[in-house]
């Protein structure tokens, strides 16, 4: 989408703040008022699409350190040298990015001594285009280091370093975690034999900090090169950190799309194989950033599995080609006596990845994008792709990467899109959607689509309606994609013949005021229910980040207040159930404030304003779910008429809420952002829901004949 850069650059942004810590959006509640009843009418016998266990996915892209020390354990950044190590203020300049924006800044290795003695040698470089070389000294240590490096007391750390040198060097590594003489740990390491060799050390620091240094240094009378060093808790998992897979497993996800986003279309997947000291550092040009190399799709899938979730693979569509991602397809599902599969059985994967689900490129419509073409030629590029990729494995899912008119426009524009000032752009360049279901028909299952939806400031609005449209918004990017959708529908009736899905593969709420909150907890509520209204097509959808849903730390890992809507939805409102129709007497008014742009002109909800409402009957159609999110100050009464469906006993109710809007989850505290499960009285009984909450009651039921026939 438009702002599909700056906003995975925002989401970044508001993960670092995340990390290093930061202030909460702050709420203050008005006087509370009586509310009155809202009514609820729920039809059994309208029933939608089965929930798919794909309707929680999550997406994640490596765009500068982001994944390092959150989900994949490496604790040092440059670990292969790919800039100069030296002196502060002598960096040399980084490229911008496509969009013209700085580099992101990676941690710099620091000359440790005499700085002369510090050299790159281009000459017979272990790795990449440049190893670093220091000149020893008997007397004093020379070498490089590093600082910011997160450490827990206590915790056990390991690593390794690939050096040479002259003959008898002895280089000492060591972890410094403060001030103090003792407030470090000194390993020295076996004399150099000449040649590359890998000689292991670990560490195990005194006290906990984000500062700590690592330092390399060396006394002998030659000098010593180091091709590599790697250093990351001991306890990781093929390279994982254990503590963030863990609490990740637990949300069950379904899927993870992986890699994808800006970085991929100028990643050639070739380099990113075999032992990952010797994979060279690239460049990456759309997010000006060195990426190390080391996350290749043997890791990527290494982390599906400890995940428990199926891959979804996007390839290379920018300055890739068609021979290239057939390659791929060939690498992750050939068997081992094909010429890929061969490759990977060598690389120790001896047994098909069977990926079931890939992407034909990433925003290939964006003018951010490198590799971005015109819609014409993009398609005969996707026709190439799904053709090749086919013939190597005729039973992969293909999605196209679509995107529709309300999110194309030209860069400078700024526009609130409505369905009636979109109209004219269906059939154009600005309708890469409808350019793929005119032109493209049969070479691809679903269509892809990503939003980005940005807080508005609203200084002068009441508290109330501050939350309320708060909350509200990011869902209208949703609801404005399901009534593109039915356009569509009625253009291509092919569509009705060959049904085809929507995977909703890249979305975050972004901007100032999004750190993951109870406030914006219930605004990723009301996006959770407006897919699940629009299951008939929209059986996919991963956010961005999946890392944006901890909070992590050197000590741990913990779900944040987004990580429990995940974890609330997938658990009790998870694959199989049946959403049903939902009706009201009270419709949900046009969004308020809405002076910024790239805010769609729809109403998402349910007719039930102010509380929002889905409801589904379980796989086995014995008990109703009925989600409700309340983003009011206000208790709200709540009334359910349910024709056809007889109550079978009390039900129970899991609750999502904390004590206050800022409320948040952090390691080493208390969570304030919970979900608790509690009685709940019988589906005909009188309801009341908590305010600033999302709560799914589950009430056990007896389907009527009508409902039971219609639902068949």
């Amino acid at each position: 989408m438009m702002v599909s850069t700056q906003g995975r650059l925002a989401a970044v942004v508001a993960l670092s703040t995340l990390l290093l810590g930061g202030t909460g959006a702050q709420g203050g509640a008005p006087p509370p008022v009586t509310a009155s009843t809202v009514t609820a009418r729920i039809d059994a016998t309208r029933v939608s699409a089965a929930v798919t266990p794909y309707a929680y996915g999550m997406f994640i892209e490596p765009i500068g350190g982001l994944m390092n020390r959150t989900l994949w354990a490496e604790m040092l950044d440059d670990r292969k040298f790919y800039f100069p190590v030296v002196a502060e203020g002598k960096d040399p300049p980084q490229p911008l990015s496509v969009e013209g924006k700085p580099a992101l800044v990676n941690r710099k290795w620091r000359p440790v001594g005499d700085e002369a003695a510090v050299t790159m040698d281009r000459t017979q470089p272990y790795v990449g285009a440049q190893s670093v070389r220091v000149a020893v000294d008997a007397a004093a240590p020379r070498g490089f280091a590093q600082g910011g490096v997160g450490v827990a007391r206590g915790r056990d750390y390991a690593g390794h370093i690939v050096a040479g040198g002259t003959p008898g060097t002895v280089l000492t590594v060591a972890l410094v975690w403060g001030p103090g003489a003792g407030d470090r740990q000194v390993v020295t390491l076996p004399p150099l034999a000449g040649e590359w060799q890998t000689l292991d050390f670990a560490f195990k620091p005194g006290a906990d900090t984000a500062d700590a240094r690592f330092e390399v240094t060396g006394t002998g009378t030659g000098f010593f090169r180091v091709g590599a060093v790697t250093l990351m808790p001991a306890d990781n998992v093929d390279g994982w950190r254990a503590d963030s897979v863990a609490v990740l497993k637990s949300l069950r996800s379904g899927f993870w799309r992986l890699p994808g986003g800006n970085f991929l279309s100028n990643w050639d997947w070739h380099q990113a194989l075999g032992p990952r000291d010797r994979r060279p550092p690239v460049y990456d040009y759309a997010w000006s950033a060195m990426q190390p190399n080391d996350l290749g799709m043997d890791e990527y899938m290494a982390l599906t599995r400890l995940l428990g979730v199926e891959p979804y693979v996007t390839v290379n569509a920018g300055l890739g080609d068609a021979h290239s991602a057939a390659e791929e397809v060939e690498y992750l599902n050939g068997p081992a006596t094909s010429e890929w599969g061969a490759k990977r059985a060598a690389n120790g994967h001896p047994e098909p990845y069977g990926v079931r689900y890939w992407n034909i490129g990433n925003e290939p419509y964006g003018w951010w994008q490198i590799g971005r073409t015109t819609l014409d030629y993009f398609m005969i590029k996707h026709r190439e792709f799904a053709a090749a990729m086919r013939a190597v494995d005729p039973g992969i899912i293909l999605i196209g990467s679509g995107a529709m008119p309300d999110q194309m426009h030209p860069r400078d524009a700024k526009e609130n899109a409505s369905l009636d000032s979109i109209q004219a752009k269906f059939g154009t360049e600005n309708d890469w959607t409808g350019g793929l279901l005119a032109k493209a028909w049969g070479d691809f299952d679903g269509l892809s689509e990503h939003w980005y939806d940005t807080v508005e400031k609203r200084p002068d609005a009441p508290p109330a309606d501050e939350l309320m449209e708060f909350a509200r918004a990011p869902a209208n990017q949703v609801r404005m994609k399901a009534e593109e959708w039915a356009i569509y529908q009625r253009r291509f009736p092919a569509m009705a013949r060959k049904p085809i899905f929507l995977s909703i593969d890249e979305y975050a709420y972004i901007g100032a005021g999004t750190k993951p909150t109870l406030k914006l907890a219930l605004a990723y509520s009301m996006v959770m229910q407006e897919m699940l209204r629009h299951s008939d097509f929209i059986r996919m959808s991963a956010f961005t980040f999946g890392i944006s849903t901890l909070d992590v730390t050197p000590a741990g890992a913990t779900l944040n207040a987004t990580g429990q809507v995940f974890k609330l939805y997938g658990e009790r409102f998870g694959a199989g159930v049946i959403p049903v129709a939902v009706t009201g007497d009270a419709p949900q008014p046009y969004p308020k404030f809405a002076v910024g742009y790239d805010h769609p002109q729809v109403k998402s909800g349910s007719p039930t304003y102010p509380l929002d409402i889905v409801a589904g009957l379980s796989p086995d159609r014995r008990s109703l779910r009925v989600a409700v999110v309340n983003a009011t100050f206000q208790a709200q009464p709540l009334s359910l008429a349910v024709p056809g469906v007889r109550a079978d006993g009390a039900g129970r109710v899991w609750r999502l809420g904390g004590p206050a809007l800022d409320a948040q989850n952090t390691v080493g505290a208390a969570p304030q952002v919970t979900i608790t499960e509690a009685p709940a009285p019988s589906l005909r009984g009188p309801l009341t829901v908590p305010p600033l909450s999302t709560s799914i009651f589950e009430f056990p039921v007896r389907m009527g004949a009508s409902a039971r026939v219609a639902g068949q």
